[in-house]
């Protein structure tokens, strides 16, 4: 039988539990994210662009259209069904056709939908027209992160690859998301100026992605073998993020967009950094490095680049296959794993990391070969890379 204070223990601890549980629960609450998604969103994103603006007025516009219609028919239709409804006495007209009557749901259909097209069609080609950009840059989707190259503009000859934080993929293998950002912070985000003309020219590398960001009305596909673009002009400042938009492989909601608008002379800050920085990582291919000193420069090549699908400590997961105890990396000729990087394998599930110099990917596969496990003693200089680089 149970005691009194047996019961009072019970009760305590089924609080006790509830209040962790609205504990837990508080801690996963997240709020709007500026320039992103917000909590229980419904409408479209707040426009930061005169294309953005002018879709959200068409949106809301042509809402109203159709509502009126929706009223209208609808109206007419309950009111005829319940005025003439034969339990009242009403007798059916007897005639079999009206040409008044036919003449206007053809032409008054037909106005209305071509005011709709005429007030969209400014919008639509305005979207298209891409001439006179005041910076160029080139959108390339890669399974699964986003290549960024500044083709034309101040800025030029950047280059870099965006991809999902590595904190963010081990909350989602975790099953803890936690922050506004959630799957939406990168590592490399894409600059711009504002109040400037942005060309972006989409391409894939692999499958078919979608460049969207909801803030500048911008989705464009990015299709592999051609070349697509659209363009935007923020006006103003700050952080907006999107998301690939095409199914494109089991990681694709792991492959965020994030641009950051600066000022133009914040902007011309990045831009000379990130060339100095640039300059600093164009290594001598011919240089020949010492194993400690690629292994350490490997290890954050692979933080930055490989961790988000092998893994920090290289055991890979699910298909991805682990890197600790592969026959390839541990595999005495060197040049296999080389043609990997270089070309990708398995479809495009490993993709290919030419966009990384010849250094990196010596220091990368060096660090690999022997870290964990893999005590391999191997060196792979940068000139081994080049060499089979086609």
């Amino acid at each position: 039988m149970m005691t009194k204070n047996t019961r009072w223990q019970r009760i305590g601890q089924g609080l006790t539990g509830l209040l962790a549980a609205a504990a837990a629960q508080s801690a996963l609450a997240v709020g709007n994210l500026p320039g992103g998604p917000a909590v229980n969103q419904l409408d479209l994103h707040p426009p930061v662009t005169k294309i953005a603006a002018e879709v959200q007025t068409l949106h809301y516009g042509l809402l109203v259209v159709c509502a009126v219609i929706f009223v209208a028919v609808f109206g007419v239709m309950f009111y005829s069904i319940i005025k003439h409804r034969k339990s009242v006495g009403a007798k059916s007209a007897n005639f079999h056709e009206s040409v008044a009557v036919e003449i206007a749901w053809t032409i008054v259909p037909f106005l209305i939908v071509t005011a709709m097209g005429l007030a969209a069609t400014k919008t639509v080609v305005a979207m298209k027209d891409t001439s006179n950009a005041d910076l160029t840059i080139k959108a390339t989707g890669y399974q699964w992160k986003w290549g960024y190259d500044y083709l034309k503009g101040e800025g030029e000859g950047i280059g870099f690859v965006s991809t999902l934080d590595v904190g963010q993929r081990q909350m989602s293998d975790a099953g803890k998301p936690a922050g506004d950002n959630y799957l939406l912070k990168v590592d490399n985000p894409l600059v711009v100026p504002v109040n400037k003309k942005i060309r972006i020219i989409t391409t894939a590398n692999d499958v078919i992605h979608a460049w969207m960001v909801p803030a500048f009305a911008v989705k464009q596909d990015a299709i592999p073998g051609f070349v697509r673009d659209t363009w935007f002009r923020a006006e103003k400042t700050g952080d907006f993020y999107g998301q690939c938009a095409e199914l494109c492989g089991k990681e694709h909601a792991y492959m965020p967009i994030h641009v950051k608008v600066l000022s133009q002379a914040d902007y011309a800050k990045w831009v000379e950094g990130k060339k100095k920085e640039l300059a600093a990582k164009a290594d001598d291919p011919a240089k020949v490095w010492k194993m400690e000193d690629l292994s350490a420069r490997g290890e954050k090549v692979y933080a930055a680049n490989c961790a988000v699908c092998h893994k920090p400590d290289g055991k890979g997961a699910g298909p991805i296959k682990a890197l600790d105890g592969s026959p390839v990396v541990q595999d005495a000729d060197k040049a296999k794993q080389i043609a990997v990087l270089l070309n990708g394998q398995n479809n495009g599930a490993m993709p290919a990391w030419k966009s990384l110099s010849d250094t990196e990917i010596a220091a990368v596969i060096t660090y690999t070969k022997n870290t964990w496990s893999n005590k391999t003693g191997q060196l792979v200089q940068p000139a081994d890379v080049l060499a089979l680089r086609k």
